[in-house]
């Protein structure tokens, strides 16, 4: 049982598209997401320093165009994973895959997500950290202790702390023990409270899409790691997910109860990989960074 997972924001690098546009269809393809979410990637994904794609408008539909080609890219033989799931954003992603929007609609909702959370972001400055290591309990109570929020439990032994900036600071200064704090470079403390202005206007772009489809493979939900088998219902979850914590802990639980043999990151991969050899210890794994790595997805695949 192979699943392919799509990663969240913060997996982006500059110039990260570029190999995948020499691709043969891959710059009309993108052209056409650019023009959905209201962002040039071509020029971002290729041009853009580490700054300007930090953006919350530009990285949001990047990493999910990236992942969407991606995904296009490994199934266009006719291969096909036995299940797949999104990080945060790449949850859009994940919906194209399962079927339940088709590309241009993800790629627009995700253009609004992202302009949406940037909104949000810009009424409180506010920030996320990553707690890497020490023990579930104390971590947790720490970051409740800063008036701070858990926004994402993503297993392995790392839980995103999300909140006002001096709150984050001064877990920093004061890490649990047997923890490491580290900044992520992101505008704001997404999937909090914090973001609760953001959901509306998600609601409404959600409310616009005519065409959904139940999905037609396993889609799991960050929500609680279950399985849906509702399109409509995932897209409720797409905006319940903006304001509350992701639950990558619970995804990877439902996969090892469900007995994965393998797990398939789209581009721009990494992150998801990272967590997996932590939390599925022993499953074989294929970061898709580049087009070259998709010979070992296929391979996976296969076996």
């Amino acid at each position: 049982m192979i699943v392919v997972v799509c990663p969240g924001q913060g997996s982006q690098t500059p110039g990260f598209l570029a190999p995948w546009l020499e691709l043969d269809g891959a710059a009309g393809r993108l052209a056409a997401f650019s023009d959905a979410a209201q962002v040039d990637l071509v020029a971002h994904g290729t041009e853009s320093d580490a700054d300007t794609i930090r953006d919350t408008r530009i990285a949001q539909p990047l990493i999910v165009a990236a992942s969407v080609l991606a995904w296009e890219q490994l199934t266009q033989g006719g291969a096909r994973p036995d299940g797949v799931a999104g990080h945060s954003v790449g949850e859009i992603a994940a919906l194209v895959a399962a079927g339940v929007i088709d590309a241009e609609a993800g790629l627009a909702l995700v253009g609004v997500r992202g302009r949406a959370m940037a909104d949000a972001a810009a009424l409180v400055e506010t920030g996320m950290s990553a707690v890497v290591g020490g023990v579930e309990e104390q971590v947790l109570e720490a970051i409740a202790a800063n008036d701070l929020t858990p926004a994402n439990y993503n297993g392995g032994g790392q839980i995103v702390a999300a909140g006002a900036l001096p709150g984050l600071a001064a877990l920093s200064e004061a890490a649990p023990r047997g923890a490491r704090v580290i900044p992520l470079q992101v505008a704001g403390a997404f999937h909090t409270a914090f973001m609760a202005p953001a959901q509306a206007t998600l609601q409404a772009a959600v409310d616009g899409i005519t065409n959904v489809a139940d999905p037609a493979l396993p889609l799991w939900t960050n929500s609680d790691g279950t399985t849906l088998t509702s399109g409509s219902r995932a897209l409720e979850l797409i905006v319940h997910q903006v304001a509350n914590p992701v639950r990558w802990d619970l995804c990877m639980a439902s996969f090892a109860e469900q007995g994965i043999t393998g797990v398939i990151e789209l581009a721009p991969a990494g992150a998801l990989v990272g967590l997996a050899k932590r939390g599925l210890r022993g499953v074989p794994s294929v970061a898709v960074k580049t087009p070259e790595d998709l010979a070992a997805a296929l391979e996976l695949l296969a076996a």
